[in-house]
């Protein structure tokens, strides 16, 4: 039999990816057949996308069938060697894509930490047809220094700039690109960069006792750098531990101990020492040594045995546990049951403050098996802690909503602590998430449990608990001996009347705040308005500055001396006189953190007064400077936002000051009852929470409001049952669902314009579920952009809600493409808060 060789063929692969960009498909890209062994879905790739775009994708699936439509370009680079994503983490995505109206690219752009995705930066290098010593062109001095400079090696816009000394590159570039003398490109950069150590150690010749003492005779009359080597061995033990010298020293550790840098580079030079270079981690979590034994009280263990007894029949568990009742204890040996089998757990927090107490306890029980990630943390930090999940190095996380994204393959339970917060939901942009919904929809993916942890719970959390869809659990006695505050309303219109008002502080709490700083206790006051004052006005004409980009009055920031707005962040001096009747009389309205920090400072001056706030906190260490100061008694009166309700807990504190009660509650938006019985209730919680019983003042001018009598009885099923029949009788959630709409337009008139007519359309096409609006918002522009809004309250249960979001979809599409109605913009909210 005659044998013939077979032609060898190279299979010739297409790669279905998801890209970051906002359109609702994949894309179809060739695969290089030097790839075709290592390409695997989950893997990140460079492409080009467009003319000159460069994007990171990622790889969803490969397949050998060709695009009819268009012929696919090649990818340009694989990333990775290894999936960067699994096939779980592509379903949530596809799933937040349906659910939160947005596509998947959006999801992605969200979800990758930004060291993940790739950059693209603009380099020169010399024409490769050009030789400066045979051309005949006349070029300037500078044009010349940079030409040589490239015939060495490319360079980078900024590094021409140095070179040059000058920022205007424009001309320059442009003549020598014009005499082709150059070209332009685009190189890929990686944003994310291992940490390096420098380190340094003695080479295998000097590694010995003996050898040692030789090298002692050697540099005997050289003082320095034999003190260079006598360092070295204080740190690293090489005459007891043959392998200590692999791990070596850092340098930067050595030259720390006051010797001399030149002599240590002599002995490198002279191959006594050597110099590596090792990885390290940005953030060093340590072995927890000695684990804290948890002692559970018998309400805390009769809890924790509820607890699993609801996970056998329910998915989804919801802890309502009083403030100071012990949550925490309870996740801690819940965390560790399910570490123990061999699961990954993510504790999710609703804001980086909470997470700086929490975190401190929770690595001396877990040690370095345990991630944080926030968006505090550099980019380089998150890819550390992606790739720490990815390579089982975190089994337990703890983050804020952004760490539903990472690449867990094996989670057994997540737990979403103040469960109720609102900060779980993400605003802007695109996919406007709420993080404990999604949690949800992981566990079920990933056949976990799911505990849900607060106080105060939501509305509609509470009703899924009485209904039975969730396990309900109560904590309903602080831990200990501890008792609930005693809540007071320091009744302000009748202290107006009496005249013991000073400033906008009533006299009862100055009272209480004098006592607690006489007893050695600590004070928290609350006031949920950043700056000095929310407004400035003018005495004679009434002016009021406005920002001018969005429709609101300026905030008086006076540590920066100036007017800012906070939303859109534009800001300008305070004038000396009113730019309307250049009159001098002009004066702050109201009452900021600022302002509070300040006017305390003067009625108490021998106390410490600190503020926590977004302007105090910016920095990645701001909260934990502000809250390590407060816990070790430096702070005597800590001044905050929202962010001081957060679950801090402090041993000190006795009296904690709701500085204006009204202002949350008359808020126009059908949660505002609910926001400020759990903002009261959460920062009330604060106060005494040990053996010493803690105080409440609350500053209010409607001292018989119902909401305020609920609060002082600390009673959460009157205030839920009230709310229950409330949101009923309005069709609001749990018994709707709701989605917003908003239109954006730099024209007021043909803002509205739009708005009426996608209203129309969808009473027409959607005539069986309520459309309210369209209306202008409580502030109606924003950024330049006029506001109206259009909500729809859809009937739990009772409609198909995903074909509704494709009818909604379709309309949305349908208005701009109106050539009127082009440049508006369209933002569909899906469970807006």
């Amino acid at each position: 039999m005659e044998i013939f060789d077979q032609p060898y063929t190279i299979d010739t692969f297409f790669a279905e990816l998801l890209l970051p960009v906002p359109i609702p498909k994949l894309f179809t890209y060739r695969v290089p057949h030097v790839l075709n062994e290592r390409v695997a879905a989950g893997q990140r790739v460079i492409v080009q996308f467009g003319d000159r775009k460069i994007v990171t994708g990622i790889i969803v699936a490969l397949h050998k069938q060709a695009p009819k439509e268009y012929e696919a370009k090649y990818i340009l680079e694989l990333l990775d060697d290894f999936p960067s994503l699994n096939d779980l983490q592509l379903k949530l995505f596809q799933w937040m894509a349906d659910y939160y109206m947005c596509t998947m690219g959006e999801v992605l752009n969200a979800a990758l930490p930004s060291g993940l995705k790739l950059s693209s930066e603009s380099m020169v290098q010399i024409h490769p047809a050009f030789n400066l010593e045979e051309t005949d062109q006349a070029f300037s001095e500078k044009e010349i220094i940079l030409l040589k400079r490239l015939q060495q090696e490319s360079l980078t816009y900024s590094d021409i700039a140095k070179l040059l000394g000058t920022k205007h590159l424009y001309s320059i570039l442009k003549s020598l690109t014009g005499k082709e003398a150059i070209i332009l490109f685009e190189e890929i950069r990686e944003k994310y960069r291992p940490k390096i150590e420098k380190k340094v150690r003695l080479t295998s010749a000097y590694a010995s006792s003996e050898a040692l003492e030789k090298l002692f005779n050697l540099i005997a009359e050289k003082p320095k750098q034999e003190d260079v080597v006598l360092k070295y061995l204080q740190h690293v033990p090489v005459m007891h531990h043959a392998d200590a010298n692999k791990s070596g020293l850092a340098r930067k550790k050595l030259l720390s101990e006051d010797i001399s840098e030149s002599s240590l580079s002599t002995l490198i030079k002279h191959n006594v020492f050597e110099e590596f270079e090792v990885v390290v981690p940005r953030f060093d979590i340590p072995e927890a040594s000695q684990p804290p034994v948890i002692l559970l009280s018998e309400d805390q263990e009769h809890a924790q045995s509820d607890i699993f007894k609801n996970f056998e029949t329910h998915a989804v568990t919801l802890l309502h546990g009083i403030t100071g009742s012990g949550k925490t204890e309870i996740y801690i040996n819940l965390i560790r049951k399910a570490l123990d089998s061999n699961t990954q757990v993510l504790y999710l927090l609703p804001e980086i403050a909470l997470t700086t107490q929490i975190v401190q306890r929770l690595k001396k029980v877990f040690g370095a098996s345990m991630g944080i990630y926030h968006s505090k943390f550099s980019d380089a930090e998150r890819v550390e802690v992606w790739n720490g999940v990815l390579q089982g190095k975190f089994n337990f996380i703890v983050g804020v909503r952004s760490s539903i994204f990472l690449p867990f393959d094996n989670l057994g339970l997540i737990i979403v602590d103040e469960e109720h917060d609102a900060s779980y939901k993400q605003q802007e942009p695109a996919p406007r998430y709420n993080a404990r919904d999604v949690a949800m929809v992981m566990a079920q993916m990933h056949h976990a449990k799911v505990l849900l942890g607060s106080a105060t719970p939501s509305v509609e959390s509470y009703y899924q608990a009485q209904q039975g869809k969730y396990g309900l659990v109560e904590l309903t006695k602080r831990f200990g001996d501890a008792q609930l505050p005693q809540v007071v309303l320091a009744d302000m219109g009748r202290e107006r009347k009496q005249k013991t008002i000073k400033g906008e502080f009533s006299g009862l709490l100055l009272k209480k705040i004098e006592d607690a700083l006489a007893s050695k206790e600590q004070v928290i006051i609350f006031q949920n308005r950043r700056g000095y004052s929310p407004m400035v006005n003018c005495e004679d004409c009434g002016w009021v500055p406005k920002c001018v980009n969005c429709a609101v009055s300026l905030t008086y920031h006076q540590f920066r001396n100036a007017l800012v707005c906070h939303y859109c962040g534009y800001k300008e001096t305070l004038p000396q006189q009113c730019p309307v009747c250049t009159s001098t009389r002009i004066r702050t309205v109201g009452y900021g953190t600022e302002k509070l920090e300040e006017e305390l400072s003067l009625h108490f001056p021998s106390a410490q007064v600190q503020r926590m706030d977004l302007d105090t906190t910016r920095s990645k260490t701001g909260y934990e400077t502000i809250i390590d100061q407060f816990e070790r008694g430096e702070t005597n009166i800590l001044v905050g936002t929202q962010m001081v309700t957060k679950g801090l807990d402090f041993d000190h504190v006795s009296l904690v000051g709701i500085f204006n009660a009204d202002r949350m509650i008359h808020f126009p938006d059908f949660r505002s009852y609910e926001r400020a019985f759990q903002l009261i209730t959460q920062v009330s919680g604060r106060a005494g929470r040990r053996d010493k019983p803690g105080l409440v003042v609350i500053q209010t001018s409607s001292p018989d409001h119902p909401l305020l009598q609920t609060i002082l009885r600390h009673n959460f099923r009157e205030f839920f049952s009230a709310q229950l029949a409330d949101r009923q009788a309005h069709d609001y959630p749990p018994f709707t669902r709701l989605i917003e709409i908003t239109i954006k337009h730099t024209d007021k008139k043909t803002c509205r314009n739009a708005s009426e007519t996608l209203a129309e359309q969808l009473r027409l096409h959607l005539s069986y579920i309520r459309i309210l609006g369209p209306g202008e918002p409580a502030i109606s522009k924003i950024r330049n952009q006029f506001l109206m809004n259009i909500l729809l309250k859809i009937p739990r249960g009772k409609y198909d809600l995903a074909a509704i979001k494709k009818t909604i979809a379709a309309l949305t599409g349908q208005l701009i493409t109106d050539k009127a109605f082009r440049n508006a913009r369209v933002i569909v909210d899906v469970d807006p808060m």
